[in-house]
């Protein structure tokens, strides 16, 4: 069995044979200066680093020992480096643990102390390594490519995975932001229809001139500028799904239109005169009330009934308890590998804000700033400052049935997602038994 590999960065060769001597477990590679130390992270990518900060060119400083840090720490953020305190300059030493090195030793060297430094940066390493690899193969519920562990969004996801294999419309209720594409996309690949195609439109997109030719296409000479015969999204979704986002934009005129495919499962382009059969699935979603829209006469109930023949409503994030956190961290991971990999997670003033953060702009709120957060964020990991969530929202409870029943499904629920839904690891995170547990599921409605 190979042994672990630890590079010594060190210009003091007498000092170098010491360390290669005293460590017989390990695999010493040694350095003496930032360009041999990068090609030896290159080639050996070491867990663990120990780092002299006065290095050649400035031996009696600590600029080149920091510039080395840092190359090292970019290359593979996931590193631990040791680095070395002479005497009086312990708080270059503490600088560079503020500057993402793990830990630090005091000179002279206590070979024995500095053993233990570095038995425990490899043990911490491959617990890291161990849970990332666990976190990549366990991976949350992700109905639709839709990243959730709450149990609100566990049980829309069961409606919808009861839906898919049966071919019927569907309408999707929920908030902008709430991933209601993502779901139908995941409707689509789940059902009976997964080989044909999944068109989408947005009905609130297009303007109202235009919205019934991308719908129904039209034959060349119809109108000014079509100079050729166009299918219309309706057609290319023949076989497969059509997704109608925003269905609740359409105009009463093209209401009729669209009721009239929805019953005879036929299509007229504009200015064609041969009905045309399409054999498609229809899912569609909204964020307006539609049962108000249909009262205010501004919706046709007899679409409406068309469209809806199972409703399912997306609860928006902030009422998918444990969500947003969760959600949080994957994002983290998404956008720091390409734009800022030394960001390796959320400081814990984050992840609180995370969750008392009311997100009035849903997933899509949460992705953009967390996005923003990785690029802007000066340390290692992404703090509330960097979200500008510092303050949180400014709202307390003052109810103390209300706060504490909050407190107990916020509680909850983030111990399920970390227990991936496992009842008697929840409960053992929450310092509760199983039966305790599973009533305050039932009282609080969370067990789905």
């Amino acid at each position: 069995m190979s042994r672990p590999i630890l590079l010594v960065v060190e210009d003091d060769a007498g000092l170098a044979r010491q360390l290669r001597w005293a460590y017989e477990a390990y695999e010493v590679v040694v350095a003496g200066d930032r360009a041999a130390a990068l090609d030896a992270m290159r080639l050996h990518a070491p867990a663990v680093v120990t780092l002299d900060l006065g290095l050649p060119p400035d031996p009696d400083g600590t600029t080149e020992g920091f510039a080395t840090l840092h190359a090292i720490l970019a290359m593979a953020p996931t590193t631990k480096v040791i680095v070395a305190s002479g005497h009086g300059a312990r708080e270059s030493a503490l600088a560079a643990i503020g500057d993402g090195a793990w830990d630090f030793y005091q000179k002279p060297i206590d070979i024995d102390a500095l053993g233990l430094i570095v038995s425990r940066a490899f043990h911490v390493h491959a617990l890291e390594a161990e849970n990332r690899r666990l976190q990549a193969k366990v991976v949350p519920g992700a109905f639709g490519g839709l990243l959730y562990a709450s149990p609100e969004m566990a049980k829309v996801a069961r409606q919808l995975e009861r839906v898919a294999p049966a071919d019927v419309s569907v309408m999707l209720l929920g908030a902008s932001g709430t991933g209601k594409e993502l779901l139908a996309r995941g409707i689509h690949e789940a059902g009976p229809r997964r080989k044909g195609s999944f068109v989408a439109i947005n009905c609130a997109a297009i303007p109202e001139t235009l919205l019934e030719a991308e719908l129904f296409g039209y034959e060349k000479g119809a109108f000014t500028g079509a100079v050729k015969t166009t299918e219309g999204k309706i057609e290319q979704a023949a076989g497969g799904t059509l997704f109608l986002d925003e269905i609740g934009d359409v105009p009463l005129p093209l209401q009729v239109k669209l009721l009239r495919f929805l019953q005879e499962r036929v299509v007229e382009r504009i200015g064609g005169r041969k009905a045309i059969p399409v054999d498609t699935r229809v899912v569609c979603a909204t964020h307006q009330d539609v049962d108000a829209m249909v009262a205010e006469g501004r919706f046709r109930e007899d679409l409406y009934y068309r469209l809806a023949e199972i409703v399912v409503k997306i609860p928006a994030l902030a009422e998918r308890t444990g969500d947003a956190a969760l959600l949080a961290k994957h994002f983290v991971g998404r956008y720091a590998k390409a734009l800022n990999p030394a960001v390796t997670g959320l400081a814990a003033d984050a992840r609180a804000a995370v969750d008392a953060w009311r997100w009035p702009g849903n997933v899509r709120e949460l992705e953009n700033r967390v996005k923003r957060a990785v690029i802007m964020a000066d340390g290692k990991l992404v703090t509330a400052a960097d979200l500008d969530l510092a303050d949180g929202d400014g709202v307390v409870e003052l109810n103390l049935r209300t706060a504490r029943e909050a407190a107990d499904r916020r509680a909850i629920g983030r111990a399920l997602a970390q227990a991936e839904g496992n009842i008697s690891g929840a409960s053992r995170l929450l310092g509760v038994s199983r039966p305790t547990l599973y009533d305050l599921l039932k009282s609080y409605d969370l067990h789905g």
